[in-house]
């Protein structure tokens, strides 16, 4: 289960994640970041952990034709569908704990919902650090608690229930940072200076249950998992078990917040 650890995602799942995960989760939350990075005409921007790469869209709007983008990802399936989607903008892949940027080079650094993930999360948020210029903004997302994500809570204590611990905690991986203690201490080890954390409310939204389940498994690390009677078994249950999310529609929703840090670097 180390893909489900460090989010590694196959090229179909990537897709998956594309066109479900992104409006159900993700896409209200990249115009946040931009804003909060208070991007100008003609910035340079790195996108750290650019996934499919919602976030350097939505900022190559903002910098225009004489800013740059750059997005990183250590994923072949992920860089695929970004590629396809953004043709314009500068794919990469690499590691965030080894940067391929020399120091100062970024007027703006991003991560969205990829710090969990990384191999030492210190390590990644000083290369991110180093290579945003004095002036320059880092802007991170993190997910709130599961405590605090009802309906995640509620999907990984089924997984766990049908199919154990180790399968539930790959959905839980992504909440690893959610206590804003933790991570804070773990951006003053990096040596970020005087982050502000504000936890912002956002919804996941699905339109049915069924459509939750394929996204969470097809969209995710549970794809090479979960096995289609597995999966048949965890959709009949979750119908009846997730049935307190849905609207009289069969829709799905609930709060998920998350936690967004930002930080100047000093002049």
């Amino acid at each position: 289960m180390d893909m489900a650890r460090t989010g590694q995602l196959t090229t179909s799942a990537a897709d998956v994640y594309e066109e479900f995960f992104l409006p159900a989760l993700f896409q209200e939350w990249a115009p946040r970041l931009v804003e909060m990075a208070q991007l100008q005409p003609g910035h340079g921007v790195l996108d750290v952990a650019c996934g499919t790469g919602v976030v350097a869209r939505a900022a190559a709007h903002h910098v225009g034709p004489t800013g740059t983008i750059v997005g990183l990802d250590r994923n072949d399936g992920m860089l695929a569908v970004a590629r396809r989607k953004a043709p314009h903008i500068d794919w990469r892949q690499g590691r965030a704990e080894a940067l391929p940027f020399d120091s100062n080079s970024f007027d703006a650094v991003m991560s969205q919902f990829g710090l969990m993930f990384f191999d030492d999360r210190r390590a990644a948020i000083a290369e991110m650090w180093r290579v945003l210029r004095p002036g320059g903004c880092l802007v991170l997302a993190v997910w709130d608690t599961i405590e605090n994500t009802p309906g995640y809570a509620a999907v990984t204590e089924l997984l766990q229930r049908l199919f154990g611990q180790e399968v539930a905690d790959a959905l839980r991986a992504p909440y690893a940072l959610g206590d804003r203690d933790v991570l804070r201490g773990l951006l003053a080890e990096a040596g970020v200076r005087a982050p502000e954390i504000v936890t912002q409310d956002g919804t996941a939204r699905f339109p049915s249950i069924d459509a939750w389940v394929h996204t969470d498994v097809k969209g995710w690390t549970l794809a090479d998992t979960i096995d289609e009677t597995q999966y048949d078994r965890l959709l009949d249950e979750a119908r009846l078990e997730l049935r307190s999310f849905t609207d009289r529609h069969g829709a799905v929703s609930f709060r998920a917040p998350a936690h967004i840090v930002t930080s100047v670097k000093p002049s």
